[in-house]
């Protein structure tokens, strides 16, 4: 691939991730992304020959961000594995809630499966590093099924906080005492309590 081909190929993920932002995952149609980038309608089947793989380009962009935000995160973190997988989960809702078009795209299951990209890979590397904090916060947990439910209960809050159903539910717009609620229902009570 030319140097052309590469910035060409990286414009339409552009084009989409611009779009997917400003619009929703509906709007990610082909003709659209390639208007945006300035192309021709037919220009991103030669650099993604199926729609689901530019969209699994686009979706491979929000992993790396998020890849990236938590990286950040972590980075500013003490050792204390409790409190880098309080700092995941918040890291995690907060992506969610800051780009819900782009966190849907990433977690659809068709994407996921159609191995496009090695899309499921690269949302592997995430969870593994919740596991291992996870198994480092409570020896005697079995890390990765804590996890998973872990993991299950993040998306779920950040699926309903954005709906608004869990403030209605809880009856308050206190996202950081249910992070904590959370953590101490998958983790224990934690040495501070």
């Amino acid at each position: 691939m030319t140097e052309s081909d590469t910035t060409l190929r990286e414009r339409l993920v552009d084009a989409g991730a611009e779009l997917l932002a400003a619009e929703g995952p509906q709007a990610l149609t082909l003709r659209e992304i390639a208007r945006r980038a300035g192309v021709s309608h037919g220009a991103p089947r030669r650099y993604f020959p199926t729609h689901r793989e530019l969209l699994s380009a686009i979706a491979r962009r929000g992993f790396a961000e998020l890849a990236a935000r938590t990286e950040a995160t972590l980075a500013r973190e003490p050792a204390d594995p409790r409190a880098r997988v309080a700092a995941l989960a918040r890291t995690y809702v907060e992506f969610a809630l800051d780009s819900p078009g782009m966190y849907e795209l990433m977690f659809r299951h068709d994407l996921l499966e159609s191995g496009h990209l090695g899309l499921r890979e690269t949302s592997l590397p995430l969870f593994a590093l919740l596991t291992e904090l996870v198994g480092r916060a409570d020896p005697e947990a079995q890390a990765r099924q804590v996890a998973g439910a872990l993991w299950a209960n993040l998306h779920g809050i950040a699926q309903l906080w954005r709906w608004r159903s869990l403030q209605l539910a809880v009856g308050e717009d206190d996202l950081a005492a249910l992070l904590d609620a959370v953590l101490r229902a998958h983790l224990g009570p934690g040495s501070d309590r």
